[in-house]
């Protein structure tokens, strides 16, 4: 018996090799969705990178703007931007009124402290006893005036929404209880807010480029006979697709996906289409060109991604020339605007360069790149937006820093000779970092439109005449 069962192991072993042999590529086609932690783990890895941040960011920071005193205050879902990045994971919302102050002497290590009734988690320490000062703004007031700061920062910003957190209440109630001489220390710190929210650390970078092999996977799963079939499925029906997929993998989409359709019909004008307004539902066709924008939010870091997939017609194994040409241009877009990204330019000039660089190319270009991290529209400097070739007042006059991470996303219209050239938009988003040594995409970036279905190479699809 055992022998047979010996035999039986062998041919399968032998069917498995051979089956491999005559075509790899049913082998290689199998896509597998990386590691996705447990709650638990996700809360221990977000837990040690806040302490990490604490330790290493945030003095940094502080030093660097000059301010010895940040503080941030929010009421229970009324949370600062700021605030919800600095809370332990196990918190889902600030608790009745919390406040955290930061303190960084000239001499001397960084204070993190809580006017709370509890610890908030293991950064902050809690500073305010109910039982001797009920009072919680008189006993912030007097951890103030122990420590005599020369400039008291809070997050209120005219141009950066994230650094605008403190809201009109708590901000009177501080100055109530705060002698003149402190009232007068007051100051913004919105480059504070807006640094913490940019800066990425090297443990937030190990782990980054497997949160968009995640997003990259579930597009590619999307984009797929898996779920198209064409002639059936709609473009409404892939959305909620995405939608359905991040649920189940305990993930979360921070907006909702959009899918659209570009095809060969000179009646149709899609490349002129405007952002403002969303194509309605569309049944998914062969020869069609289809674009996805989507997002996820793993670990407290987010992604943003668009990608473009071709339905094969069933005498097809690729997509057009022209639409494999028309993909490179909006590759070589994506290069000549990260080319121009250097230390302390802001987001107007590499906008303006990279304009003028496609433009000498012959490339009909629209940049509407943005800073991603905790939030999908991030902290830092706006590069363009699609309604604001010119430059961005405010936002796009931020610099460029170093361990930040960017959205680099774009369009390029390109005619298409098999379709009567006819106009597309290359609609083209990947995530990238930026460090001293460059700037280099968060697990890679597409390099070819995605074919559904996915050829079988070992099949021979070709018209015979």
């Amino acid at each position: 018996m055992q022998n047979k069962y010996k035999d039986f192991q062998t041919l399968f072993l032998f069917i498995v090799l051979w089956l491999s042999a005559l075509c790899p590529m049913a082998i290689q086609a199998q896509d597998y969705m990386p590691k996705i932690l447990s709650m638990q783990s996700r809360a221990k890895l977000i837990n040690d990178w806040l302490y990490i941040r604490a330790k290493t960011v945030l003095p940094a920071l502080m030093k660097h703007e000059d301010i010895d005193m940040w503080i941030i205050m929010s009421r229970e879902y009324n949370e600062d931007p700021v605030i919800e990045t600095m809370l332990p994971a196990e918190w889902m919302a600030a608790r009745r009124r919390t406040i955290l102050v930061m303190y960084q002497p000239k001499q001397g290590s960084l204070e993190t402290l809580a006017i709370a009734r509890y610890d908030v988690g293991k950064v902050f320490k809690r500073a305010w006893n109910p039982e001797k000062q009920p009072n919680q703004w008189k006993a912030l007031a007097d951890v103030i005036a122990q420590r005599n700061p020369q400039k008291i920062a809070l997050n209120y910003s005219k141009e950066f929404g994230l650094a605008d957190g403190v809201n009109w209440k708590e901000m009177e109630e501080l100055k109530a209880n705060l002698s003149a001489k402190f009232v007068k220390k007051i100051v913004s710190g919105e480059r504070l807010a807006i640094g913490w929210l940019e800066t990425r650390t090297p443990q937030e970078m190990a782990v980054y480029s497997q949160v968009m092999r995640i997003a990259h996977q579930i597009i590619s799963e999307g984009f797929s006979e898996k779920v198209i079939q064409p002639g059936v499925t709609t473009t409404q029906d892939v959305q909620w697709w995405y939608r359905d997929r991040i649920a189940e993998l305990k993930l979360q989409a921070w907006f909702h996906p959009s899918v659209d359709i570009q095809r060969n019909d000179a009646n149709r004008n899609e490349q002129s289409r405007s952002f403002a307004s969303k194509p309605g539902e569309e049944v998914i066709m062969p020869g069609d060109l289809i674009h996805v924008d989507f997002g996820i939010t793993y670990l407290r870091l987010n992604t943003d991604t668009q990608q473009h997939a071709y339905i094969l017609k069933p005498d097809e194994t690729e997509a057009p020339k022209g639409l494999r040409d028309a993909f490179k241009v909006g590759m070589r877009l994506q290069d000549i605007l990260t080319d121009q990204f250097k230390v302390g330019r802001t987001g107007n000039e590499v906008l303006k360069r990279a304009l003028t660089q496609a433009n000498q190319e012959g490339i009909e270009a629209t940049i509407y790149t943005h800073p991603i991290g905790f939030h999908g529209h991030a902290a830092g400097p706006t590069i363009g937006l699609w309604d604001q070739q010119g430059g961005v007042p405010g936002k796009g006059d931020y610099p460029l820093h170093y361990n930040t991470a960017y959205s680099i996303e774009l369009n390029a219209k390109v005619k298409i000779p098999e379709w009567n050239n006819k106009k597309i938009r290359v609609m083209l988003e990947e995530d990238g970092y930026f460090d001293k040594t460059g700037f280099q995409y968060i697990g890679g970036r597409q390099k070819q439109i995605l074919l559904i279905p996915r050829p079988m190479r070992h099949l021979d699809v070709k018209k015979r005449k």
